[in-house]
């Protein structure tokens, strides 16, 4: 008996019998050719993106290079001078320079855009703090940038001893405790926190105080700030009643 196969069984059949990789093969060309025609449809934008990121990348590459890097040097070169009159107590010619040589705030405006820089901003700070000029000290403190682990809660503090000095106990209270907390370690932290605490205290908020003692009573009790704080914990805990 013969039986007739229709066109579309044909087909079916084939498809069926298809190798599963060739599947996968067609998929793949077909995914291809609309790549293709994507890219031949849009190679002006495509051009112009990709020529923008290697100006981009070999822009920043060369700025790091010739502009970056040469400030660098000279900056670490010109505040030498300046170094050696600020270990020298001598704050006014360490801020301000003389004739032959560019002092901190100088070098600070000139070179702002280098590590170099950024430290001559901490130190004019500190060096204004100890010529008694509090609201430049905190000015010039606040501008350094807080990227360093030892000098980044000392600089902190700092803002908080000035507003301390200008009777501003409660920004001197948010500072101490930043700077407690910029940078966790036996050194800096007890300092901060102790200070805090005092502060606290002057506030009359003595449950902060006391949070803030029993910190450094529990956290660092080999410390200096440790030694005695059970009795800045006990006044503080007397007041709190």
């Amino acid at each position: 008996m013969c039986v007739k196969i229709g066109k579309e069984t044909l087909e079916m059949a084939k498809k069926k019998k298809q190798d599963p990789a060739e599947e996968q093969l067609l998929a793949v060309e077909e995914t291809l050719s609309k790549t293709e025609r994507y890219i031949e449809e849009n190679q002006n934008t495509l051009f112009i993106i990709v020529a923008a990121i290697i100006l981009v990348v070999g822009g920043f590459y060369g700025w790091q290079k010739f502009i970056v890097a040469p400030n660098e040097r000279e900056a670490s070169e010109e505040i030498v001078w300046a170094q050696m009159r600020f270990e020298a107590d001598s704050f006014n010619l360490a801020l301000n320079g003389d004739m032959n040589n560019l002092g901190l705030l100088d070098i600070a405006d000139d070179y702002s855009s280098t590590k170099t820089g950024n430290l001559a901003n901490y130190m004019a700070g500190i060096a204004y703090m100890k010529t008694g000029n509090y609201t430049e000290a905190i000015r010039y403190l606040d501008q350094y940038d807080l990227d360093d682990k030892m000098i980044a809660p000392i600089a902190l503090g700092a803002i908080g001893d000035c507003f301390m000095e200008i009777n501003q106990p409660e920004d001197a209270l948010d500072y101490y405790v930043r700077a407690s907390e910029k940078s966790t370690n036996a050194f800096t932290t007890p300092i901060y926190l102790k200070k805090a605490g005092q502060t606290a205290e002057m506030l009359e908020d003595y449950s902060s105080a006391i949070k803030y003692y029993n910190r450094i009573k529990n956290d660092y009790p080999d410390s200096q700030e440790a030694q005695q704080i059970e009795k800045f914990i006990a006044r503080a805990e007397m007041m709190n009643k």
